[in-house]
C-alpha cells in the first residue's frame, strides 16, 4: 500500500465519511522511520520532493553539543539514551530522536573548562596535582586574565555532579532522521531540574 500522510480517508469534523474520488499522490506519500542507533556513523541519503536532499542517519556516535551557560560547544560521543517523553520504547531500543535525553561524554568540555579557568572541574582532591593543564607555566599577562575569568567559573551543583561521573545529560535538538546529525545542548537549571525528577520517579 505505501504510507500516506493524506487526510482525505479521515472523517469530516461531523462524523462524516468522506468520499473516495481520487487515488493516492506522488506528495501525499510518507517514509519509513530511519530510526537511528547509536553505533559507527552510517548516514543514507534520500533524494526529496524538489530534488532537494535528506540525510537519513541510520547509526551516529557523536555530535555537537553546547554548553549554554559558558557559550561554548565541543564534539562528544553520546554514551546511552535515558528519557524519552513521548515514548519508552524509544528508550529501550536506544532510538536518536529530536528532543530525547541522552548521556554524553564529559571530557571535551571538562578539558575546555580546565584549559580556560585553570581551575579543576569534577576531579578527586588527589588528582588535581597531577593535571598538566593546571600546573602548566603561563605569562603574567595570561595569568592576569585567567585571574579576572575566576569570578565567572561557578558550575552548577547537578553539573558537577555529573562531571564526576564522566557523563553529562544532553537533550538532541537537530533531527537525525532528517538531518544527519545528532547535535544538542547540555541540560542546566530548572529543565535539568526537571529531567532528574522524571529519571528518579521513573526508576
Amino acid at each position: 500500500m505505501g504510507i500516506s500522510r493524506d487526510s482525505r480517508h479521515k472523517r469530516a469534523h461531523t462524523g462524516a465519511k468522506r468520499a473516495h474520488y481520487r487515488k493516492k499522490r506522488k506528495f501525499e506519500l510518507g517514509r519509513q522511520s530511519a530510526a537511528t542507533k547509536i553505533g559507527a556513523q552510517r548516514i543514507n541519503s534520500v533524494r526529496v520532493r524538489g530534488g532537494n536532499t535528506k540525510f537519513r542517519a541510520l547509526r551516529l556516535d557523536s555530535g555537537n553539543f553546547a554548553w549554554g551557560s559558558e557559550t561554548t560547544t565541543r564534539k562528544s560521543r553520546i554514551l546511552d539514551v535515558v528519557y524519552n517523553a513521548s515514548n519508552n520504547e524509544l528508550v529501550r531500543t536506544q532510538t536518536l530522536v529530536k528532543g530525547a535525553i541522552i548521556e554524553i561524554d564529559a571530557t571535551p568540555f571538562r578539558q575546555w573548562y580546565e584549559a580556560h579557568y585553570v581551575l579543576p572541574l569534577g576531579r578527586k582532591k588527589k588528582d588535581e596535582g597531577n593535571i598538566e593543564e593546571l600546573n602548566k607555566k603561563r605569562s603574567s599577562r595570561v595569568t592576569r586574565k585567567v585571574e579576572a575569568r575566576k569570578d565567572s567559573a561557578k558550575v552548577d551543583v547537578h553539573l558537577e555532579q555529573q562531571f564526576a561521573k564522566g557523563r553529562l545529560y544532553a537533550r538532541i535538538a537537530s533531527r537525525p532522521g532528517q538531518t544527519g546529525r545528532a547535535d544538542g545542548y547540555i541540560l542546566e537549571g530548572k529543565e535539568l531540574e526537571f529531567y532528574l525528577r522524571k529519571l528518579t520517579s521513573k526508576k
